[in-house]
């Protein structure tokens, strides 16, 4: 019974191990190759595979997924011997787990050292200031040879990036320089412009204000002019009316009349620069009693006109006079 049980636990053992042999699971993301006596014969998509016992086995288990190598960092002279220190990152991905797996070794070594040739390749081709400013186009270049060289491997290259570009200290010293002038011209240009905006706008400014100004003077010019024509067209219709009011032979028009210009003689004559010493009435009375004095003179001319004898006209009264004021 002891040997039985022995044979029977090596037989169960023996058929464990050929079942996990035979039977493959693929995780998902990954390929298997297989081999029979040596020889690449299929691949095993993600899933469950079942292969040939004693005979066939798996070879390689390749990445399906994209992958992320880091190219190391490396010194390379530019055309205009300058020398950078560049490093960066390729994204790749295995199209084909056969050609990745037999056509070359140690494939993200091979892809490594593939993008550090080529890396020194085109920043050696490029100035500097290329090399700097230009990091999208270096990227393209890499990324068009890099693909082409990987394609028989079965890999696809799906982007490269520069990840850090650093120059010698004296050119990055050189640089902070220019740049700190370059933005001080740019700052002395515009502030330049500021005043030129300003200067265009205080003068279009004074410009509207003159216009404006102009403008003012000319309406109120027209309005002076329509103010001193209204007012000659309302001393025109009063003369008138004074003058009709005499041949009428009323005493009150010509007593108006004559008041009226006797005020704005004596108005004229207050507000004249050359006089220093004005004449004034000591009581309006007098100038009342003057006025009448003139009624009565005019009333005396027109009855010597109508008796036809020619009559002297008595003196108008002598107006009080008042001391000189300084």
């Amino acid at each position: 019974m002891d040997v039985l049980t022995i044979f029977a636990g090596v037989l169960l053992l023996l058929a464990i191990a050929l079942l996990f042999s035979v039977i493959k699971i693929v995780p998902q993301g990954r390929e298997f190759t297989v081999e029979r006596f040596g020889k690449y014969t299929k691949t095993l998509s993600p899933g469950i595979g079942f292969l040939t016992p004693f005979v066939e086995r798996v070879g390689k288990r390749m990445n399906m997924m994209e992958q992320v190598l880091d190219v190391p960092t490396q010194e390379v002279i530019t055309k205009d011997n300058a020398m950078v220190r560049v490093d960066g990152i390729v994204f790749i991905q295995v199209m084909d787990a056969a050609r990745a797996a037999y056509r070359v070794d140690d494939l993200p070594y091979a892809i490594s050292q593939l993008c550090m040739t080529n890396l020194r390749t085109v920043v050696g081709s490029m100035e500097l200031d290329e090399v700097l400013s230009q990091r999208d186009s270096i990227n393209t270049r890499l990324l068009h040879v890099i693909d082409a060289a990987t394609e028989p491997w079965g890999v696809k290259v799906n982007r490269i990036e520069i990840k850090d570009l650093t120059p010698p200290t004296d050119v990055t010293n050189a640089m902070a320089r220019q740049m700190k002038a370059e933005r001080e011209r740019r700052a002395v240009v515009t502030e330049a412009d500021g005043e030129k905006q300003a200067a265009i706008t205080r003068a279009e400014g004074a410009k509207q204000a003159a216009i404006l100004e102009s403008e003012g003077r000319k309406e109120a010019a027209f309005r002076d002019a329509e103010a001193r024509e209204r007012e000659a067209e309302a001393e025109a219709r009063a003369t008138t009316m004074v003058s009709e009011a005499i041949a009428r032979g009323d005493v009150n028009a010509i007593n108006y009349f004559v008041a009226q210009k006797y005020v704005e003689a004596f108005a004229e004559l207050a507000r004249s620069p050359q006089q220093r010493t004005v004449i004034v009435p000591a009581e309006m009375g007098a100038l009342v009693g003057t006025i009448a004095g003139i009624g009565e003179m005019v009333n005396l001319a027109k009855g010597q006109q109508q008796q036809a004898t020619p009559v002297k006209p008595a003196a108008p009264p002598r107006r009080p006079s008042v001391p000189p004021t300084a």
